[in-house]
């Protein structure tokens, strides 16, 4: 385990004293709104003398041409003075524009701090599956969710590595190493904020996937030729030169001849053009960014192992991967720029297109096998930043201890990480050796659901590799399956019960597999009668524990308390209470032994008018 960053320990960037998180956020946002203003005054003064300079330049070509007074070559001081301050105007512009990111960048991190983050980052929906036997239960994707909290990634690789890694639980050892990483990671701002600044405001459109499965395409054998690139960079010129014989000279034989050279050399590598553009007219685009953020982690050094590792992962002979990737992305706009109505009359005299094509080629045979390995490391170092940002914002979240053998989870006052910190209620639960299940018991609203998804979100940041938000939390590897949120499908023309019970046999096909489970089910099988609920019910706990799974069984129908009778030391009821009182409804939300002895269902009915 690693121990959190404690007030007044040195950060990236200096001690900060004893403010924690949330002052050093304010501090710096504090500071680069301060640099806006500084570089706002800095746009005025400049706009201010560019107009002074343009009204000297004007009073120059007056006192020159006007009244003979000065040479007319003094307007090239005014001339350069006033190149010189645009330069410089967008110099302070971008420095500008970068300054407001990072007063962005930290407003969205007091946000986080505040509890007000939802419905403002990335909500990572298309990771959502229907199919996945957690993810829509715990939350785990879409506004509010928890890849919203914490997702602060800038490229698609970040974002689906973060998404698999809460769909996946990894090995022990590779969360050992996450850890370390994170650990390293956690105090260094400056570097999320430089990856947050990089570019506009907008996540890059890259698709891994598709960019890696180009790069290691095979090239068109066609445009592997050097010399048929070198007859494709001297027609130009040759072009030009035969232009230039046709105004001074008046041969317009040798231009004509050109262009039926340029005519055949186009139709003879007009497919594999053709198939070259349209191969990477989709995965490489939007590249300029994904070279930024290569361009800012080539400068990092690293310490711990797997960050270490990731690094050595962009390290190549030659030009760094993101000086390749700008490159590319040069070469991608250019062969975009074909569209400009000049190049459309032009580019066939220049072979435009087809010397691109021949580039492009060339560089995926350079580079192109190495791009997997690069975007894979920037969607971890990403990731892992995301999980660094969340630690650094919840000091006193744990890393998980991780047990090997028994399958167990224990875990010591534990919260929902997505809800308020003031207001939340801590609960423990253990589960492990003879006890597998707990039967929890309680009305409507007491906590019972909330414990599950408590218990099951903290399962998952566990087994990605983040700090969880417990005093303590010991577990060893699990499968986890969770019916909380099963629904009804008009699409599929399926019922809620029938969609509880295809969810059921996905958990209960789980057990199968090489990992021990744990399962969360809500309300078990309220959608059918007592007598057949109250069979079923047990038959499926039991099914589970003899498979090796141990889990949460929620009900408010004490009936289904009595399961535990029939699993004696392998099963416990607990519950949550609640009070009904001066006409209202309270609950304590916390964990308490035993089965729950009251329900308060009819006098909350008569408190809204029902006659009962």
């Amino acid at each position: 385990m690693f121990k959190p960053v404690e007030a007044g320990e040195r950060v990236q960037g200096g001690t900060r004293g004893s403010g924690g998180p949330s002052h050093q956020y304010i501090e710096r946002l504090e500071a680069r709104r301060a640099a806006v203003a500084a570089h706002d005054q800095r746009h005025r003064t400049i706009g201010n003398l560019r107009l002074v300079v343009f009204l000297s330049a004007g009073v120059l070509a007056w006192l020159a041409w006007g009244r003979g007074a000065v040479s007319p070559f003094w307007l090239g001081l005014p001339a350069a003075v006033f190149v010189g301050l645009v330069v410089a105007h967008e110099r302070v512009l971008r420095a500008r524009r970068a300054a407001g990111r990072a007063v962005s960048h930290y407003e969205k991190a007091l946000a986080r701090l505040d509890g007000q983050w939802a419905g403002h980052g990335e909500t990572g929906e298309r990771f959502l599956d229907g199919g996945h036997p957690y993810a829509a239960d715990l939350d785990l994707f879409g506004q509010g969710s928890l890849f919203e909290l914490l997702s602060t990634a800038r490229t698609r690789m970040g974002e689906e590595t973060l998404a698999h890694w809460l769909l996946e639980s990894a090995e022990p050892a590779a969360l050992q190493a996450r850890h370390e990483a994170v650990a390293e990671l956690r105090p260094m701002l400056e570097l999320r904020e430089d990856l947050a600044v990089l570019g506009e405001d907008v996540r890059t459109g890259v698709h891994p996937a598709e960019l890696a499965a180009w790069g290691e395409g095979v090239s068109d054998a066609l445009l592997e030729s050097r010399l048929a690139r070198a007859v494709a960079s001297a027609i130009p010129c040759l072009v030009a030169v035969c232009a230039l014989l046709w105004i001074v000279k008046g041969w317009r034989d040798p231009f004509f001849a050109m262009l039926a050279v340029v005519a055949i050399f186009i139709a003879r590598y007009r497919r594999a053009v053709k198939r070259v553009v349209e191969a990477v007219e989709q995965p490489a685009h939007d590249l300029a960014l994904l070279a930024k953020v290569l361009a800012r982690l080539e400068r990092e050094q690293f310490t711990s192992a797997r960050l270490v590792e990731l690094r050595a992962a962009l390290e190549v002979a030659g030009l760094p991967p993101s000086a390749r990737i700008a490159k590319l992305n040069r070469l991608i706009e250019m062969l975009d720029s074909g569209d400009n109505p000049f190049l459309k009359v032009v580019g066939p005299l220049m072979l435009w297109t087809e010397q691109l094509a021949f580039a492009i080629e060339a560089w995926r045979r350079m580079s192109g096998p190495a791009l997997r390995r690069w975007l894979a490391a920037v969607g971890e170092i990403e990731a892992l930043c995301c999980l660094a940002a969340y630690a650094f914002e919840h000091p006193a979240d744990v890393f998980p201890e991780f047990e090997s053998g028994a399958a167990c989870f224990d875990g010591e006052e534990m919260a929902h990480p997505l809800l308020d910190v003031a207001r939340v209620v801590r609960n423990s639960v253990r589960l492990g050796g003879d006890l597998r299940v707990l039967i929890v018991s309680g009305s409507n609203m007491s906590g019972k659901s909330t414990l599950l998804r408590t218990v099951g979100i903290n399962a998952v940041l566990a087994q990605a590799g983040g700090p969880v938000c417990a005093r303590r939390l010991k577990l060893s590897r699990l499968a986890l399956g969770a019916s909380i949120r099963t629904m009804d499908s008009l699409q599929d023309g399926t019922s809620r019960f029938y969609a509880e019970i295809k969810r059921l046999h996905q958990i209960m096909e789980l057990t199968a597999g090489p990992l021990p489970v744990l399962f969360l089910l809500d309300e078990l099988l309220h959608g059918t009668n007592s007598h057949d609920r109250r069979i079923g019910a047990e038959a499926i706990v039991r099914g589970l524990v003899e498979r090796g799974a141990m889990g949460l069984v929620t009900t408010h129908d004490l009936a289904l308390a009595q399961v535990v009778e029939t699993l004696a030391a392998r099963a416990a009821n607990v519950h949550f209470e609640d009070r009904f009182e001066n006409g209202r409804m309270t609950f304590d939300y916390r964990l308490h032994a035993g089965v729950v002895e009251k329900s308060n269902a009819l006098e909350l009915m008569r408190s809204v008018g029902l006659d009962v």
